[in-house]
């Protein structure tokens, strides 16, 4: 029995340890974690009015969302957690007639769109 009370109490302590969120452990590298499209205003800069889909798919890449109700409509999300745990995010859309590239709205805007 001694040996099961060892398991017992090794395997309780290994939990709580495991659990425990108050013990910052010293040298823990905690990383950058990016999500969604990286989109910058380079990209955003050689968009077009006219462009077709396939031209600004090709610019920016494949929209995060392409939302079924709204076909006319790319929305462009990036999200970012630095080490410290604070979350940015900044969207980017743009808008079709039909195949073709109409205007955007955003964190980022071209330039020179009238």
């Amino acid at each position: 029995m001694p040996s099961f009370a060892k398991f017992i109490a090794i395997a309780s302590l290994g939990a709580l340890l495991s659990a425990c969120s108050l013990f910052e452990f010293p040298g823990v590298h905690r990383i950058e974690v990016q999500q969604g499209n990286i989109v910058t205003q380079e990209m955003v800069d050689q968009l077009k009015p006219g462009m077709t889909r396939r031209q600004v798919r090709f610019v920016l890449g494949t929209p995060l969302v392409e939302d079924t109700f709204k076909p006319n409509r790319w929305d462009y999300i990036n999200r970012v957690r630095d080490p410290e745990g604070e979350v940015t995010q900044k969207r980017f859309t743009v808008y079709f007639n039909g195949d073709i590239l109409i205007a955007t709205s955003g964190d980022w805007q071209p330039t020179g769109w009238p």
